[in-house]
């Protein structure tokens, strides 16, 4: 007979608290909403140019300016989110309000005042209230991981069905835009193309936010958000006294934000077009093989996960972005070699090896991603033992800050760089020639740029006191805090 394994609780000598399966599929299709929305707006700098009539330059320097905005309303939401506490719950009302706000903002950009005269200024007012929205639902639901679970061998599960649908949600809805939509709407970014994309965004969300509801109401009461000890109202100091002195944090700061930045710059709707339709020569194919070389590579996060059960995030943040450097690297030298418009042939020995390197380069990036979900709910923990405070808005906030103030460039830098190449009033489409310039523009920012990230994570991992062993520690330490804290109430309330 095979011999039970024996649970982390019973390994650790903690009792963990752990949520059920349905529960974190339903928490995990918070991707329907974050990642439907975020292919949409990647495809903001279309809108703003074929619907109010605004530049390129300036394009970039409003996308910027308001990305910078967003990362100053995330910390500010911990604010909210602190004083919010109703006979439905927190988390709900948040996700709903959030949601609510980002649909009404988006659907009178893409469709309701678009190519209906207006200018600079509407555009960007309306940017700037679907940014008050998406940092009402993405705030809130970057906290729930932490109170979901502490269970080291769960957390980084939940970290693989968040990952999964965060990559299949991009891949299905870049289908149903580029392969379905496009065509149908004549073969180019318009106005009838805008509409469809942004109806079909907001219906997806809106599911998506159904179901999240229906996995955190299990969790939204009071009595998950108490600490280790008596706390007063969250004051602006608390934020700054979280980035000075929550070491993993900072750590978590310098690496994620450099990977997410060159992320963003990759994935921007006019370095796609410009690699796959230009580069390669034939966009929907391009966008069909990228679908195909990612859904395999999903596979990789389950490994990741149990990598990152046994040896710690920090360390499955480490190896893997190792791996995710070196294939890279051979990505960059591929394109080199070969002429990429045999890419876009059907059945081609480059397309059979872009398909396959494309795999790999997916499935390290998904262990890293899944090794940072359970990164994250491991800093709101260190933070409840190091000031026996339960703030995972203030110390996911302080991240996102930080975060959004660096990735705030990724439009400029991606709208600045086609403008070099002398796209000054239109933008990048399918059938534009290729050229040396936009050859190496798109090296450089495909792949150039998470290389560099890497490069940053790897520096700031080294000093991260945050390993396995500690993290068991960490457990501990609360529920003997939060046990001594439970014997005082109960003595207060006999004398």
């Amino acid at each position: 007979m095979f011999k039970k394994k024996p649970t982390a609780s019973e390994v650790d000598g903690v009792q963990y608290r752990r949520a059920k399966t349905w529960q974190i599929i339903c928490y995990a299709c918070n991707a329907l909403v974050g990642m439907s929305v975020y292919s949409l707006i990647g495809m903001a700098s279309y809108s703003a140019s074929i619907g109010y009539g605004i530049t390129t330059a300036a394009v970039g320097i409003i996308l910027t300016c308001t990305r910078i905005l967003d990362g100053i309303t995330d910390p500010l939401l911990a604010f909210v989110y602190d004083r919010v506490n109703t006979k439905f719950g927190k988390l709900r009302v948040l996700l709903v309000a959030g949601y609510l706000i980002e649909a009404v903002a988006l659907y009178a950009m893409f469709t309701g005042f678009s190519s209906k005269g207006m200018g600079l200024v509407t555009f960007t007012l309306l940017y700037v209230v679907y940014v008050i929205g998406y940092t009402t639902t993405n705030m809130t639901a970057q906290t729930i991981p932490a109170i979901m679970t502490n269970d080291p061998r769960q957390r980084p599960t939940l970290g693989v069905w968040t990952t999964a649908f965060n990559y299949l949600v991009p891949m299905v809805m870049s289908m149903v835009l580029n392969v379905v939509l496009l065509p149908k709407c004549g073969g180019t970014y318009n106005q009838a193309f805008l509409t469809a994309a942004c109806n079909v965004t907001l219906i997806v969300a809106a599911i998506g936010t159904l179901l999240v509801c229906l996995g955190v109401s299990a969790f939204d009461k009071p009595e998950t958000f108490v600490g280790t000890k008596k706390t007063e109202p969250l004051k602006m100091a608390d934020i700054v006294e979280v980035l000075k002195h929550n070491k993993p944090l900072q750590c978590y700061i310098a690496s994620n934000a450099s990977d997410k930045l060159a992320q963003q710059v990759g994935s921007q709707a006019i370095i796609n077009t410009i690699l796959g339709g230009i580069i390669i020569g034939n966009i929907a194919l391009g966008t069909i093989l990228s679908v195909i070389s990612m859904v395999p590579s999903i596979f990789f996060a389950a490994f990741g996960a149990k990598y990152v059960g046994k040896h710690g995030s920090k360390k499955g943040i480490v190896n893997f972005t190792c791996i995710s450097m070196v294939i890279t690297a051979v990505m960059i030298v591929f394109f080199l070699v070969i002429d990429p418009k045999q890419i876009g042939v059907m059945g081609s020995p480059a397309m059979i090896i872009y398909v396959i390197l494309s795999l790999l380069q997916n499935g390290s990036n998904m262990c890293i991603t899944t090794s940072n979900t359970s990164y994250m709910a491991d800093a709101i923990d260190f933070e409840l033992d190091r000031s026996g405070r339960y703030i995972p808005a203030v110390v996911s906030g302080t991240y996102s800050l930080v975060d959004k103030l660096i990735t705030s460039f990724a439009a400029v830098i991606a709208t600045g760089a086609v403008a070099l190449l002398g796209y000054t009033a239109t933008m990048p489409q399918p059938t534009d020639p290729c050229t040396p310039a936009i050859f190496w523009m798109a090296m450089v920012l495909k792949f150039g740029l998470p290389i560099i990230g890497w490069i940053i994570t790897l520096i700031a991992m080294r000093s991260c006191p945050l390993t396995k062993e500690e993290m068991v520690n960490v457990q501990k330490r609360i529920a003997e805090k939060k046990a001594a804290a439970q014997s005082e109430f109960y003595k207060e309330q006999l004398q």
